[in-house]
């Protein structure tokens, strides 16, 4: 089998000295990982589409600006806005009903430490809004921006060249 293949609904990379990571979710933060100011990267919205191909999109965000439902119309993903309160919790146990196994997940709050760290595979990206420290711990990658975090995913060569041993 190839090192990166995705058949149907999931992604199947596999890294020397670790195994196969097989994924079938994308759980997403919004603000500061997919958005600035609320307004989504424009560059965000093709590579969303493109891995839709491949993963299930979930984007659970706080929605601090309000925004997040009308920027993600038409991209095929689905929201969930949190209610204010343990948002960490809440988008850890959103990881966990889905099955952590299976789910990548990419943030740069301290809101997102959690569902980073559970995830099978747990990215953490520095923007203009910068990243919590916890988070950056909790991660496996960091990368400087959400272009070359979803482009991971887009490639698996490149989570191979950084996560073989």
């Amino acid at each position: 089998m190839p090192p990166y293949d995705a058949p149907g609904q999931s992604v199947r990379v596999e890294i020397p000295g670790r195994g196969a990571i097989i994924l079938s979710h994308l759980v997403l933060d919004y603000n500061g990982t997919l958005a600035l100011d609320g307004r989504l990267n424009p560059k965000a919205r093709g590579l969303l589409t493109a891995l839709a191909r491949s993963l299930k999109i979930h984007v659970v965000t706080a929605d601090t600006f309000g925004l997040a439902a009308e920027e993600l119309e038409g991209l095929p993903a689905s929201l969930q806005v949190l209610a204010p309160g343990d948002q960490a919790i809440a988008k850890l146990k959103f990881v966990e009903a889905l099955g952590p196994e299976k789910c990548a997940a990419i943030g740069n709050g301290l809101n997102d430490r959690l569902m980073v760290a559970k995830a099978a595979l747990g990215v953490a990206v520095l923007g203009p809004e910068g990243a919590a420290r916890k988070t950056l711990e909790a991660a496996e990658i960091v990368c400087p921006d959400i272009e070359a975090a979803l482009g991971l995913l887009l490639n698996g060569k490149r989570l191979i060249a950084t996560l073989r041993d």
